[in-house]
Formats: structure tokens, sequence, C-alpha cells
């Protein structure tokens, strides 16, 4: 019996696994309000009296924020998380914590073909590192390292780098966001769900000439980014197709940042929740255009395949994949 968790700022993911015949089998899975919850173990507890299971022979939780020797503080809870905690509350010593692009990362090799959606029509698909970068309530980076015979996963922070701007648009948008929120700028400013009402109310400020009438409906929205999404895919509002725009421009020069530093010649996973939303958006120009345009290295990163994960569920089958591995 595995248990696997998905812990992230928003929601927090368990399911229970069972090893059939060298399968996977999900038995159980529920989600939760991350920030319902006081404490991890509170929310641990509470998937224990909802499902009372008893045997378990393996953990293994995805968390948002960095593993340091065993401990864990998450970036965007108030928890802090224990490999010592969790092995006296479940009884048991195989307890593995990883950071959730680590997770995410391990998952993607256990996906299914028509989970994907291939970007990059000149791709060549050969072994070699592959990276790993999931835009949602953060930015994650993750790469998964080729020995040649199998791929570790390796975590990183790489969204809280500093963003460097890359037109002139961009330029502007450095110098708004260091005015919004002092000197140090990341990635995950902009290339999250916060971060796109965050290009919404740069676009809005620095192009008057571009008007929104979806401006109150984004205003009184609980979820303002989701709304900027909706006005533009559905309304097609050109002051939020232009945030879209923006945002998938920025998306594919991170990736190509990505590729270029972890030499992921084996290909380029898009994982999150946000990206499968934007498809129609990814799909588009602007996300390869940016994601090739590092002066000599275009040719190499042309030739990097680049895939989108539909699959919501990565980062679970990721952890339960590891917990039973032998990693």
């Amino acid at each position: 019996m595995i248990l696997a968790g998905d812990i992230g700022g928003t929601k927090t993911n368990f399911a229970l696994y069972e090893l059939r015949d060298g399968t996977l089998e999900c038995i159980e899975k529920q989600q939760y309000a991350s920030r319902d919850y006081p404490s991890f173990l509170d929310v641990v507890f509470a998937f224990h009296e909802k499902i009372q299971f008893s045997s378990i022979d393996s953990v293994c939780f995805g968390i948002a924020g960095p593993i340091i020797e065993g401990r864990c503080r998450t970036t965007n809870l108030p928890w802090e998380i224990a490999t010592s905690d969790l092995q006296s509350f479940f009884g048991i010593s195989k307890i593995h914590l990883l950071n959730d692009l680590e997770a995410t990362a391990y998952g993607m090799l256990y996906l299914q073909e028509d989970e994907f959606v291939t970007i990059n029509p000149t791709r060549r698909v050969v072994n070699g590192n592959r990276a790993v970068i999931a835009a949602g309530t953060g930015l994650g980076e993750a790469m998964l390292f080729w020995d040649g015979q199998r791929y570790h996963p390796i975590g990183s922070e790489g969204g809280h780098t500093d963003f460097a701007p890359a037109t002139v648009q961009q330029d502007e948008l450095l110098q708004w966001m260091r005015y919004r929120h002092g000197g140090h700028v990341s990635y995950e400013r902009i290339l999250s769900g916060p971060g796109i009402h965050n290009l919404f109310e740069f676009l809005r400020e620095k192009n008057p000439l571009l008007k929104s009438a979806c401006h109150k409906k984004i205003e009184d929205a609980i979820d303002k980014s989701a709304m900027v999404s909706q006005c533009a895919l559905l309304d097609h509002d050109p002051l939020c197709m232009e945030v879209l725009r923006l945002f998938v421009e920025i998306y594919g020069a991170e990736a190509g940042n990505l590729a270029l530093k972890s030499m992921s010649l084996g290909g380029v996973y898009i994982g999150g929740g946000i990206a499968p939303k934007l498809l129609s958006v990814m799909l588009e120009d602007s996300f390869l255009n940016a994601f090739i345009n590092k002066g000599r290295f275009e040719e190499m990163l042309r030739g990097i395949e680049i895939k989108i994960s539909l699959n919501q569920d990565t980062a679970l089958l990721g952890a339960a994949h590891f917990a039973i591995d032998g990693i």
C-alpha cells in the first residue's frame, strides 16, 4: 500500500495506491483546501479519519517548497513538514519527501502519449536530460538527469530566480514590477496564477489605448487571474488577450532558459494547471518563438521536444512511483 501526496499552496491532494502485479491501482483520492488547515499533520489526519487506512508500506509526498535534510518549510503556506514527524505518525520508516516538481518530473515518465500535447513540429526525440517547468499557484522547475540507463529527478527553486526581460515591453514590465514588489522580481511573480493579474494591471496602466470591457468583471471576481483568462478566451477582450500573449511569451523564454541550463536535449515537459487551460494560446507562435530565441543556440533549441502534460495528477503519480521504485 502506497500513500502519495501533492502538497501545494492552494490544494493538497492525497491518493492511496495498491501495487498489484507490478501495477499501481488508485484505491482512494481526496483533495483538501490547503489554507483550511493550520498544519500539514492536520490535513493528513483529516485524510486518515475519512479513509481509515491501516497498513501503509511506503509514503511519498511532493511538496511545494525546498526539501533540506528531511524538512520542508512550504513556500506559500505556514507549514513545516518533517520526515521524522511523519515516521512517528505512520509508524514506518519509508517516508520520502520530494519537491513538488521532482514528483511532477518523475510522474511525466509514466504518462501515456495521449496525455501530452506537443508544441514544436521540428522536434527530435533523443535520450538525454529532460526539464520540467510548471506554472500554477507558483512557478516550479526541475530536471530529470539521464545517467545513460534511467532518469533521476532533481528539484530546484528556479522559479524564484531573477526575471530577465527579453523585449522593450518586458523592460518596462520589470521596472513596473520593481516598483510594485520591491527590488527582487522573480519569474514566479509573473509566471503564476497571481502573475496573470499582475500582467493585466501592468498593461492596463501602460497601454491606455488598449481598452478592456471586462475591467469591472475582473475587479469583482474572487479569482481575478482566472477571470482575465476567461475574458481573453471567451470574450476575446483585446487587453486580456494581450495579457495571455505576454504571459506565454515569457513562459516560453524561461522554458528555453531552463533547457539551456540543464542541457535538456531529451525534451522539456510543461506541467502545472495553467498551460492546459491556455492550450490554444500556448500553441500559437509566441511560446515557441521565445523558447528558441537564444542567439547561437537557436538551432539546438528548435530540435528539443516540448510537451504539455494534460494530466493534473502527474505529481501524485510521480510520488507513488518514487515510493515503490526504491530510489
